[in-house]
Parts: C-alpha cells; sequence; structure tokens
C-alpha cells in the first residue's frame, strides 16, 4: 500500500470554510443517519470539501471531524486510506486520471501518460506550470470496452488518441465546455463499434410482450400434460408378468399464477380522470410508470378510488395487470392509498413505502 501524506505546511491554506450551499448540504446528510450516529456521513461531507476546493486540506479535515464529532485523526485516516480523496493540491482546470490497467495499455494508455509527463509534469500529482494541470495514473476505472479512458473530477472520456487527448487538454485550459464520455464518434456509450446488432425488435420496448410468456407457457404446459395422458404405458419384458395398465395420470397443476377473482368483484372505474388532473400513482410505492398507465387505461385515476376498494376488487385488479400478477396484493396498494389520499407524502417518492 502505498503513503499517503498531507500536502507540505507551505501550501496549506490558513483556513476552510464550507460555503453556505454546501454547509446546508452538509447538515441535511445527518438526518440520513440515527440518532448519535454522525460519524457515519464523514466520507460524503469529506468528499463535498473535496469537491468544492479540489483537494482535501487539513483544516478542512478539522472542519469536517468537529461537524461529525470524531477526532481529527479518525478523519485523517479516513482521508489518506481512500485514494478518491487529493491530499495536495490539483490542476485548478482538470486533474486528470489515466486508466493505466491491462485493457486500457493495450488500446494505447501508455501514449496518453507520455502526453501527461510531456505536457504537465514528468511525476505525478504535480501541477503544470500554468497551475492548471495535473495527473495521476489510476487502477480499472470501469469502462474497458471503451479503453484507453480518462476521468476528470466525476466524468469519464473514453475512446481517446493521443489526438483527441490533446484535444481535451486544450479545452480543459482553455476553459471551454467538453462533452464527457465516447470522444471518437464511432459508437453511442458502450456499444460495439458500427452499431447495435443485437436487441433490436421493437417488442421489446413498446411493451407488447409482457406477459406473453405467461399465455406461450401455459400452451407449452397443457401440451406436455396431454401427451402425458395419451401417452401407452412401456411394454414390459417378455419374460415378465404383464401388469395391469396404471390409470392416465392427471395434468401436472399448472405454476402459473390462477385467477382467483369474478367479473362482479371489478370495482367502479372512471372514464377520465376529474378536474384538476390525475394523482400521481407512481407516488404508490411499486408503481412505475408502465403501472400507472395500466391502471390509467382501466380506469383508475385517483388515490381515493383505491383506498375505498374491498379486497376482493384489489384481487380482480391484480389478475388483470397483465405481467404484474400479484404486485398490488403483495404492496398493500389500498392501505398505501388510504395514506397518500389522506395527504401524506413520502419524503423520498422513489424509495419510501408507507409505515403500516
Amino acid at each position: 500500500m502505498s503513503v499517503r501524506r498531507l500536502a507540505p505546511a507551505d501550501v496549506q491554506p490558513k483556513s476552510f470554510a464550507f460555503s453556505s450551499e454546501n454547509q446546508a448540504w452538509a447538515q441535511a446528510q445527518f438526518a440520513k443517519y440515527p440518532a448519535g450516529r454522525k460519524a457515519s456521513a464523514v466520507i460524503p461531507i469529506l468528499w463535498r470539501a473535496q469537491e468544492q476546493e479540489g483537494w482535501v486540506s487539513e483544516k478542512a479535515i478539522e472542519v469536517v471531524a468537529e461537524m461529525v464529532g470524531l477526532a481529527k485523526i479518525r478523519v485523517l485516516e479516513v482521508a489518506t486510506f481512500y485514494t478518491m480523496f487529493q491530499l495536495q493540491p490539483v490542476g485548478s482546470a482538470a486533474h486528470v486520471q489515466v486508466c493505466g490497467t491491462t485493457p486500457c495499455r493495450l488500446r494505447g494508455a501508455g501514449e496518453l501518460i507520455d502526453i501527461c509527463q510531456h505536457r504537465i509534469h514528468h511525476d505525478q500529482f504535480r501541477l503544470s506550470g500554468d497551475g492548471k494541470l495535473s495527473w495521476e495514473e489510476v487502477e480499472c476505472a470501469g469502462a474497458c470496452v471503451n479503453a484507453p479512458m480518462i476521468q476528470v473530477f466525476s466524468d469519464t472520456y473514453e475512446d481517446l488518441t493521443p489526438q483527441t487527448f490533446n484535444a481535451l487538454l486544450d479545452n480543459f485550459v482553455a476553459g471551454k465546455s467538453v462533452m464527457p464520455g465516447v470522444q471518437s464518434g464511432k459508437r453511442r456509450m458502450s456499444e460495439q463499434e458500427g452499431g447495435q446488432t443485437t436487441l433490436l425488435e421493437p417488442a421489446l420496448y413498446d411493451g407488447s410482450a409482457v406477459g406473453s410468456w405467461r399465455k406461450s407457457f401455459g400452451e407449452r404446459q397443457a401440451a406436455a400434460a396431454a401427451k402425458a395422458v395419451a401417452a401407452p404405458p412401456p411394454a414390459p419384458p417378455a419374460a415378465a408378468p404383464v401388469p395391469a395398465a396404471p390409470a392416465p395420470s392427471a395434468a401436472p397443476a399448472s405454476v402459473i399464477p390462477a385467477m382467483t377473482s369474478k367479473p362482479e368483484d371489478k370495482p367502479v372505474m372512471l372514464s377520465a380522470a376529474r378536474a384538476g388532473g390525475p394523482d400521481d400513482l407512481k407516488l404508490i410505492w411499486g408503481v412505475g410508470p408502465k403501472l400507472e398507465t395500466m391502471l390509467n387505461e382501466m380506469g383508475v385515476f385517483h388515490f381515493d378510488q383505491i383506498a375505498v376498494w374491498s379486497d376482493k376488487n384489489l384481487q380482480w385488479v391484480d389478475d388483470n395487470l397483465q405481467g404484474f400478477h400479484g404486485r398490488a396484493v403483495r404492496d398493500d396498494w389500498i392501505g398505501q392509498s388510504k395514506k397518500l389520499a389522506s395527504g401524506w407524502r413520502p419524503a423520498n417518492p422513489v424509495g419510501d413505502k408507507p409505515a403500516s
């Protein structure tokens, strides 16, 4: 393991303070942890300090330690252990992290490192003459198919050549906006060069195939059962007495969820949403855009509709949600809708389930 120390005293700032916006953000992190566990927020708050200043100074460590209620040495241990924390000043325009693992090396990362050594500084973590650039070699950054690649702060730049890499550095130094991602123009994200060649069927994306497995699986089960019933028993060996033929076995039970509701269990539906528009049914935990569309097509637009359903009404809806059978009953849509109809809203709309 490499030795990581704080920057020398002559480059350390005299003080550190979060901006008002970052101070409010940091305070909000404590609500994510149980009472008395403020120390659990040390990594995200330390990371916020680095995002603000570009690196983690000794004064920043002291401020974070006081905020989370830890001794300075404990926060120093965190900052020196995790290599994502920069312990000395980095380039004001860009700190270039060049992936030097095998796939990137095979695709030209060595040339990128050579450019860094000649254009920025021969040694890693050292500033360029104008103070705008610095660099380091890192291990796998997780974009091997788009090798070689670099990371600058929170963005990655992939499929680089010496020419496109130099152009990137020019833009960083000039303060120009640069689009992250693939730089070759030969592919989209991590597709193979030349474009997508698989998973092209429209039915995979338009929803028409949702639930189709139920029908095809049922047909295969029925055919197998019929074949098992119709097949004659195997002939016994000639020397052995012929046993009585067993009665044909019953068709195996289907593993597809059975429809347990009756037509008269269907709840009252609406032809359209009331004045003011439909409720956001996606606030029901477990309901996404697809399920919301299916419910609207059935005639369900409001929380108070669902809140007054009986168990039989809920079962009817559950049975008719093709591809999502079991979801409505399992997630207690009635109980959730009662809370939502009363005005309750989750603090985290994509993750909070109403307490029962």
